[in-house]
Order: structure tokens, then C-alpha cells, then sequence
């Protein structure tokens, strides 16, 4: 696929950071239609109103993602206003940090990081994957996960934990879709190190393992989502744990990502934006 100029694309978490560049580039390219969805109503009315001179129409939907209800319930308004959507972007997530996991709120952040990171793209593709399978064309889907799917890091628990889920999950589909025999439905599975959107404010890069620029993140996610290549890892570094994993005992490895990599204290001054759920 070379764009997705005629087809319908849809984003979570769609108004700010990463959401808003996939939405520009879906917009810039002529989808057929762009639908964002977002829990920050204000954040997601400047971002239609920034877009609504483009060469794509763009429509939102204000949906908190931690709610399976208005999930299947903005689902279906999506279909009967859009019809089939082609290419869905499990974009939305939020983090909690800078506290061990014991100190953490069970609810407010346990809770919260898997409703939304975890089981809210598994809750989007059931709503929209079936009719991706039945399309005639091509049609992608894909799932923003993180480096700390690989990596387990401290201050970051139950981040890392959605992550892991996500990763396997995305992955797993990737390869029923291919024994199923849907050749024509590829997923795409983003795992980034910390990205410079303000959802990790305060984070620290380390030595091998810089801050991302938004837009080069995009820039790659959205080019192997159009190829229908299964894996954006970013840095490559990030790959350096998972291969320790299976030829260095722990305590080495720990060492390694310690003070090597350099990753085990970069939450330590984390802030992030004020809770949201987008």
C-alpha cells in the first residue's frame, strides 16, 4: 500500500501528540474519511477545527476509552456515519510513574494504565476488525505499544505490564490473520523508547536510549503500517535487552540495562501531563 488516500482511517487518541501528526498525515494523503476519538473534548475541537480545511473530511467522537459501553456505543455510530473503517490506529494510552508499585493506587493507576493501554485496543479491533477482514481492499491495523513491552523498568510497573499485553496480543493477531488466510489485513505493532509528546514529561533519556522526536516516530510507524511490516522497535537499542535475555544470567543483564543501557533510573523525575485518559 502506498497511502491511504481513498480509505477510511480511524485513531484514538487522536487531538494531541502522535494522534494529531497520524491524523494530519491521513488527512494529507486523501483518506476517504478521518475519524478521531479522544476523551479531551476541548483538545479534540481545536484539532477538527485545525483540520477542516484539508483535502480529507475529519469527524470525532469524544469516547473514553476505559469504558467497553461507549466503546461498542461510538462503534457503532462510526459505521452507521462512515461505514467500514480500513485503517485503525490503536493510538491512545496514558502512563503512571515515579512511584514503586506498592505505593501506586490499585484503581487510579492499575486499573486505569490496562483498561485503556491494554484492554481498550483489544475492545476497538473487536468493533472494527471483522469488517476489515471482509473488505475487498487492503486495510491495516495498527497498535501502538513501547519499548517498555520489552524492557521491564522501575517506577513503571503496570505501564510496562499493558505493554507486554499489548505486544503479545498485537503480534498474536498478526499471525491468526496470516493462518487464517487473510492476506490482505497486515498489523503493525509501534514500540517506542520515551517520545517527546509531554506524555513523559520529566523522563530522562540514557546513554544508549535518547527521547524520540514525535514526528520521526510517526514518520516510521506510518511507513511500515502502509509496507504491512509487523515491527517498528525504536532506538534499535531497545533490541540489546531481548537478546541479553536468552544468553546472560539476570543479574548480569540488570547490570547491563542499568548502568550500560542506562534505563533503570530514567522515571525518577517523571511528571507527565496532568491524569487524562487520552
Amino acid at each position: 500500500m502506498k497511502s491511504v488516500k481513498g480509505k477510511a482511517v480511524l485513531i484514538t487518541g487522536g487531538a494531541m501528540g502522535m494522534g494529531r501528526l497520524f491524523a494530519e498525515r491521513a488527512v494529507a494523503e486523501g483518506a476517504s474519511a478521518v475519524v478521531i476519538w479522544d476523551v479531551d473534548e476541548d483538545a479534540l475541537n481545536r484539532t477538527l477545527d485545525d483540520l477542516a480545511d484539508g483535502p480529507a473530511p475529519v469527524t470525532g467522537y469524544v469516547v473514553d476509552l476505559a469504558d467497553p459501553d461507549a466503546i461498542a456505543a461510538t462503534a457503532t455510530a462510526v459505521r452507521e456515519d462512515v461505514g467500514t473503517i480500513e485503517i485503525l490506529l490503536n493510538n491512545a494510552g496514558i502512563v503512571r510513574g515515579n512511584a514503586y508499585f506498592w505505593e501506586t493506587d490499585p484503581v487510579r493507576d492499575t486499573r486505569a494504565t490496562i483498561d485503556v493501554n491494554t484492554l481498550a485496543p483489544m475492545y476497538v479491533a473487536h468493533e472494527f476488525l471483522p469488517d476489515m477482514v471482509s473488505a475487498p481492499g487492503q486495510t491495516r491495523l495498527l497498535n501502538l505499544a513501547s519499548a517498555a513491552g520489552f524492557t521491564p523498568n522501575p517506577r513503571m510497573a503496570a505501564y510496562a505490564a499493558s505493554k507486554w499485553a499489548v505486544i503479545g496480543w498485537s503480534d498474536s493477531v498478526r499471525l491468526e490473520l496470516k493462518q487464517a488466510g487473510v492476506e490482505h489485513v497486515k498489523v503493525t505493532t509501534v514500540c517506542p523508547y520515551y517520545v517527546r509528546t509531554g506524555m513523559f514529561e520529566g523522563a530522562k533519556s540514557a546513554p544508549l536510549l535518547p527521547i524520540l522526536d514525535p514526528a520521526e516516530v510517526v514518520e516510521e510507524a506510518w511507513s511500515a503500517m502502509l509496507a504491512g511490516s509487523p515491527f517498528v522497535v525504536l532506538p534499535k537499542t531497545v533490541m540489546l535487552s531481548e537478546m541479553l535475555k536468552g544468553v546472560i544470567p539476570i543479574g548480569v543483564r540488570d547490570f547491563i540495562a542499568d548502568h550500560i543501557i542506562g534505563v533503570y533510573h530514567t522515571m525518577e523525575d517523571f511528571t507527565g501531563r496532568a491524569p487524562t485518559r487520552s
